[in-house]
């Protein structure tokens, strides 16, 4: 297994030119084109504020005001994701031209489908910056130097799972239909759309089992709340789960990848 992760940094060049080809024929055809990763995010936001400052005004906590805000920044890295690990149930699936040559490294196309994904939440940070301007909402340097390791823990979890995800779906085709009702359910069962604080202590205790809450509240806490970044602790560890499950993943993904030619 190890041989086989070490051979994978040195995909690196076949990864960039697949992650690549991955956005260009996202919006090959488009007018707007690749400008359609700032609007998208941009759009999304505006949804949200007409729905919550317009038509709902006044029904959440006003410590949560801009809610538009609050709740983009949980939004944003949930759609990275929720998008990568839905679309690595089926990437080997559809990629099974590929997995059939013999020198062809298939754990790429579940890391091509995570990193594509990435590059669209960083295009969407942009947005965040500029919403924070407009709502005069106060940044803070020190807090923001921790949004790097956020996303690099966000990067290792999602691999973790788009790999183990990916394997299993080549055996079992309705784990696709089961991971897409299992998402909805994921994203209710995290503080995206309400704050921790409203969350009974049962539901506390529920909520702090599920490791993206914990990536959300440093979100947030970097991006919104006007204090220090208190989480950083969940946030380590957090990390170190991230990283084994990064690990098991590929350990998975790699005891079953002699059985992918046949099955797709």
């Amino acid at each position: 297994m190890l041989h086989n992760l070490v051979r994978l940094l040195r995909h690196r060049s076949l990864i960039q030119t697949l992650v690549a080809r991955e956005l260009k024929a996202r919006y090959r055809g488009s007018v707007l084109g690749f400008f359609w990763s700032f609007i998208n995010p941009l759009l999304l936001l505006l949804v949200y504020w007409f729905v919550f400052s317009v038509v709902l005004p006044g029904i959440r906590p006003i410590d949560i005001e801009p809610y538009a805000l609050f709740m983009f920044c949980g939004l944003l890295p949930w759609t990275w994701f929720s998008s990568s690990v839905l679309e690595a149930s089926n990437v080997l699936i559809a990629g099974g031209n590929l997995i059939k040559k013999v020198l062809f490294p298939a754990e790429v196309l579940p890391v091509v489908t995570v990193l594509a994904n990435m590059i669209h939440f960083l295009l969407g940070l942009p947005i965040i910056a500029a919403a924070l301007v407009y709502f005069a909402v106060p940044v803070r340097p020190l807090e923001l130097l921790w949004l790097p390791v956020v996303v690099l823990v966000q990067l290792f979890f999602t691999l973790g799972l788009a790999l183990i995800v990916s394997s299993l779906t080549v055996h079992f085709r309705d784990l696709k239909d089961i991971l897409g009702n299992l998402m909805t359910f994921w994203f209710f069962a995290t503080p995206i759309i309400y704050p921790m604080s409203l969350a009974p202590p049962s539901g506390k205790v529920l909520l702090d089992l599920n490791p993206f809450t914990h990536l959300v509240i440093s979100y947030q806490e970097i991006l919104f709340y006007d204090g220090p970044f208190g989480h950083w602790k969940w946030l380590l560890a957090l990390g170190g789960v991230s990283i084994v499950l990064f690990l098991l993943g590929y350990f998975l993904f790699d005891r079953l990848r002699d059985s992918f030619a046949e099955e797709v």
